[in-house]
């Protein structure tokens, strides 16, 4: 289908990309990669008056890694993440994530920030944010303010992000060197959209036992969530076989998904189980 009509700007500034979004009233749109945006320009779910290209401001591409975390600029793409090496040490369970993203194409052009911007529940990185408790940047007419990752995300394709604001980083926090992680995935075809995901993290004190544990699912509600419920059961506890079939129990419990065309809720909810269950076995090495 052809693209609906609408204006282009490609600006050379945050400060003038800002500027044109507000100039339309809430009927502009920013285009980062275009992965998601331009096919929803196609099927007429969008049709903006203005498109503000991003694709010039150098200052949201870049990688930061110090002893505070990980920040990725909004325009990192997702080909840049898995090839840079340093972060495989500083924050694996994102590289583990972004593996699943889509295709080689697509990972060649789509963005963090589109992909946190675009909203979809299904999607790796913001269940990666809301897992990790990141922070998210963004900046409007009104300023420069920071949004925490669980009240960035509002409904499907909903964000707290107002219509003249653009989204400059995510800020992962600090990770240490010997936390124990795992990220499952299960969708139809590989590339396709995750029917359901788990992201799991957690540390061990001196006598092995799980602290700060972190779990989170995808796919499975109209926004990424954080099943605390499941993060109950294994704080204080040693990651054995026993602790992951309560895991197991727990987040199947914990979710309550919708029917849709792709699969039933209930099987979603049991997949959901099976996929946490598997990204502990692989954070605590077994099987």
């Amino acid at each position: 289908m052809k693209l609906p009509p609408f204006e282009y700007a490609c600006p050379t500034s945050i400060s003038e990309a800002v500027a044109l979004l507000a100039s339309h009233g809430g009927d502009a749109k920013p285009l980062a990669g275009g992965q998601s945006l331009v096919p929803m320009l196609a099927f007429r779910v969008a049709s903006p008056s203005l498109l503000v290209d991003l694709r010039k401001l150098a200052e949201l591409r870049q990688i930061r890694i110090t002893d505070n975390g990980v920040t990725l600029g909004a325009m990192v793409r997702w080909r840049e993440i898995l090839d840079d090496a340093r972060l495989r040490t500083a924050h694996p369970l994102l590289v583990a994530a972004v593996e699943h993203v889509a295709h080689y194409q697509i990972r060649n052009r789509g963005t963090v920030g589109g992909s946190m911007a675009h909203a979809d529940p299904a999607a790796e990185m913001p269940g990666i944010a809301v897992t990790c408790e990141a922070q998210i940047a963004v900046v409007g007419k009104s300023g420069a303010r920071v949004i925490e990752a669980a009240a960035f995300f509002q409904g499907p394709l909903m964000t707290a992000l107002r219509a003249d604001e653009i989204i400059t980083e995510i800020r992962l926090p600090q990770w240490p060197a010997k936390r124990r992680f795992g990220f499952q995935e299960f969708a139809r075809r590989r590339g396709d959209f995750a029917m359901a995901a788990a992201a799991v993290f957690y540390d061990e004190d001196a006598g092995k036992l799980a602290r700060n544990a972190h779990v989170g699912a995808i796919g499975v509600a109209d926004r990424p969530l954080r099943l605390n419920a499941v993060e109950a059961v294994l704080d204080d506890n040693t990651i054995d076989d026993s602790i992951i079939a309560k895991a197991e129990a727990a987040a199947s419990a914990a979710v309550d998904p919708a029917d849709d065309i792709h699969s039933s809720g209930a099987y979603r909810k049991a997949l959901i189980g099976v996929m946490v269950e598997r990204a502990l076995k692989g954070a605590a090495s077994i099987g």
